[in-house]
This record gives C-alpha cells, sequence and structure tokens, in this order.
C-alpha cells in the first residue's frame, strides 16, 4: 500500500503564472492572553495572517503550517511585540520554498476592564474596549501598529450656547420688573426653569492608532485607553446611581466639545508618550441623522 499522501500543489502545474501579493487565511478563532501591571486576562481573539507568493510558477503556500504557527501566540504566555515579530519571521522562514520575504498578520479582540463608579462606593461594571493589532515584516522589517476604540459622551458647545440664551431670556423676562431678587428666589427659579432648554449630547467614538516599540514588554493597551478617557473626560460609564449621573452630567458640563475638539485632545494627551499616534473621532449626532467626524492624521498604515 502506497502511504504517499498527494500534493496537488506541488504535483500540479499553475496555469497562470503571476505572483501573489498576500495569501493566507483570516478569521481563525484562537486564545489571547494580555498582561499589563496588575491586569492579566485571557480573551477571544480572531487571526488573520498572509504571505505574500513571489513566485509565480509556485501553485501555492503551505496552509498547515501557518495554522500551526499561530499556536505559539495562544500558549498561555502574554502577547507582546516581539512574540509577533518571531511569528511573523517564522512565517516567512518556512515558506522560503515558496520565495516568500513578507509576512502580515491583524489580531482582533475585546479588551475587557472593570471601571468604578463615578462616585459610589463599592459598585461598578465591565467595559469593553475593541482592539485591533497589525503588523507586517517587508524586507525584513517589522511594523505593528495598536488600534483601540474609546467611546465617550460629547455635548454640543454651540447647543450650550444656544440654551443658556434661552434661560438667560426667560429669567430677564420673569424678573424684568424686579430689582432686587433675593438668592433664594433666583434659586427656586432655576430649579424650575434651568432646563427651558438643554444643550443636545450623544454618544461619541474614538479610534486611535499607535506604533508599538520592537523591544516593548506589552503594548500598553491600558495605558492608552486611560490616557484617551483622561484626555476627553467624559468615559461611558458602567454602573450609576444618582450621584454618579449627576458626577457625569457635571463632567459633560464642564467638557463642551466639538468633533474637532475631541480629536485635538486626543492628539495632545499622546504625543511625545505614543509612537505616531493618530485619532478617528465619530459624533454620532442626536440633533442630525448624519454624523459628524474628524482625523488627526489618515488612519491608513
Amino acid at each position: 500500500m502506497n502511504e504517499t499522501l498527494p500534493d496537488v500543489s506541488i504535483s500540479e502545474l499553475v496555469a497562470h503564472q503571476h505572483p501573489i501579493e498576500w495569501v493566507g487565511m483570516e478569521g481563525i478563532e484562537l486564545p489571547i492572553v494580555i498582561a499589563e501591571g496588575d491586569y492579566k486576562k485571557e480573551l477571544h481573539g480572531q487571526a488573520d495572517l498572509q504571505v505574500n507568493l513571489p513566485a509565480a510558477h509556485i501553485k501555492g503556500i503551505h496552509m498547515s503550517r501557518l495554522y500551526r504557527l499561530l499556536e505559539t501566540l495562544s500558549k498561555g504566555t502574554a502577547l507582546s511585540p516581539a512574540r509577533i515579530n518571531a511569528l511573523l519571521k517564522s512565517m516567512i522562514d518556512t515558506h522560503q520554498d515558496c520565495h516568500t520575504d513578507s509576512a502580515r498578520l491583524r489580531l482582533q479582540f475585546n479588551l475587557l476592564v472593570y471601571r468604578p463608579a463615578l462616585i459610589t462606593e463599592n459598585i461598578g461594571g465591565w467595559k469593553s474596549y475593541p482592539v485591533s493589532i497589525s503588523a507586517h515584516m517587508i524586507n525584513q522589517e517589522c511594523r505593528i501598529h495598536t488600534t483601540v476604540g474609546v467611546e465617550y459622551s460629547s455635548t454640543c458647545p454651540c447647543s450650550a450656547a444656544l440654551s443658556r440664551q434661552l434661560i438667560e431670556q426667560g429669567f430677564l423676562t420673569e424678573f424684568s420688573d424686579n430689582a432686587q431678587i433675593s438668592p433664594e428666589k433666583v434659586a427656586l427659579w432655576l430649579s424650575d426653569n434651568a432646563t427651558l432648554a438643554t444643550p443636545h449630547s450623544q454618544r461619541s467614538e474614538a479610534e486611535v492608532c499607535v506604533e508599538a516599540a520592537e523591544n516593548s514588554a506589552d503594548f500598553s493597551l491600558l495605558a492608552l485607553i486611560n490616557n484617551v478617557e483622561k484626555a476627553l473626560q467624559t468615559p461611558l460609564q458602567t454602573a450609576v446611581k444618582r450621584a454618579d449621573e449627576q458626577a457625569f452630567a457635571a463632567l459633560n458640563g464642564q467638557n463642551l466639545m466639538f468633533v474637532e475638539d475631541a480629536v485635538r485632545r486626543i492628539r495632545h494627551a499622546l504625543h511625545g508618550t505614543f509612537i505616531n499616534p493618530k485619532a478617528h473621532v465619530r459624533h454620532l449626532e442626536s440633533l442630525h441623522p448624519h454624523n459628524a467626524v474628524a482625523w488627526s492624521h489618515p488612519m491608513e498604515i
């Protein structure tokens, strides 16, 4: 009995001889361990990985080799730029018979982070931050980029100014004939009428991309997310009681922002701390059926 299994990638000729820029797999499920400081979790991820096939006469690459190499990222050891660099190098090394000299990888997962309430002690909840890590090795040079998504609230400065004007006009109309008004009467009027008009606010999204240094111990995902949320000041909340909702309303009132303000805040906060920071923000308008958007730099990498 012949125990040699056929391999048509070798035995069959290529009908149309053309080099292929990228070939491989996408949507591979795998566990990913993220460890940064006191944070360590195994998360569910998806991977896309490909190599180039510059030799026009070779029929196909070795998919199974790529798949098995990916296991090196899910062995329980924390993900790092160095491990991704090593994986890309191995992808190229195992495909020398295909004349491969380039490889790329994309990992996607959600980082789960526990966030306490703004005011109330001993309550909180989990927030999910989408993360994408893209890496490629071309001409023996490795480039790795990390993209995170952060949701926040934005209150329109223009709408706030228009609302304040209506409240001012209402106050002057009510007390136009009263030259002396007690603080108690002003407070009572405000209690009943401060919402004569309210500014519009909306859930908003920031997508931030930075470049990872090859020798970094980790991807500094938590530091990146925390820097973005600190710059914006109005991150979405998890568990809230009335005191927390009031505190959140105060943060929105103290941090009025257009998309231009938001993207500049992020850029300023990350400059000098992270490599080549880029930001894209979207305000999912409650006034319009369309979104307001801004980029600090093109998000192409």
